[in-house]
């Protein structure tokens, strides 16, 4: 497996491609913008696109949709939880700051369920707390979990949003996320990648 970063949108978003490395499939990974180079990046690399999966619904995650979806017509996941927040351009904050987008063609998926795509499996996580609807996915196998805004580097994400609430998120981060082996890499939403074993020892949350 290989993963490519890509910080795209108005907020500095992680995007990320998650490579098949043998077959080139992949699965994309949070859509905060779809610029012209990341589509070319696609492209030239021969890259078959399999899924997005969405860690939440927010604005940042989601507006490169539309544009993405033109080019790679595909299947995209969230939450089950998420469902209403991506419908409401005011909870999904859109509406704050831009004309406002929803988006409503979902696979919706469960806590625990298993996702086969591109010849992987992406285990969804549910970490109600950022947003009611945020999961987590974790590809054990490679021992990687992508968090999206509910675990960043010795920090979590924002509780204030809309279906925000500080008590699920701890409860998310202390009993479904640190609870993993040491050794899984994080990749977060925002900002640089860290470990399980760090924030353990480092994170006010754990």
């Amino acid at each position: 497996m290989k993963i490519e970063t890509f910080v795209i949108g108005m907020v500095s978003t992680n995007c990320y491609l998650v490579i098949n490395e043998e077959t080139k499939e992949t699965v994309v990974i949070d859509l905060g913008g779809s610029p012209d180079y990341f589509i070319n990046h696609i492209k030239n690399e021969g890259l078959t696109v399999r899924a997005v999966l969405l860690t939440h619904g927010h604005f940042d995650h989601i507006l490169g949709l539309p544009d993405f979806l033109k080019e790679f017509d595909v299947p995209v996941y969230a939450h089950q939880d998420e469902l209403p927040l991506l419908a409401d351009a005011s909870l999904n904050l859109s509406a704050s700051y831009t004309k406002g987008y929803t988006f409503t063609d979902v696979i919706a998926i469960q806590d625990e369920e298993v996702l086969q795509l591109a010849g992987m499996q992406f285990k969804a996580i549910h970490t109600a707390g950022h947003t009611n609807g945020g999961v987590c996915y974790y590809v054990e196998e490679e021992q990687v979990l992508f968090s999206g805004d509910t675990l960043f580097r010795a920090s979590v994400g924002r509780s204030d949003f809309p279906t925000g609430d500080e008590a699920k998120l701890r409860c998310s981060v202390k009993e479904k996320l640190l609870t993993l082996p040491e050794n899984v890499q994080v990749y977060s939403g925002h900002m640089e990648m860290t470990s399980i074993a760090y924030e353990k020892k480092h994170n006010p949350y754990a």
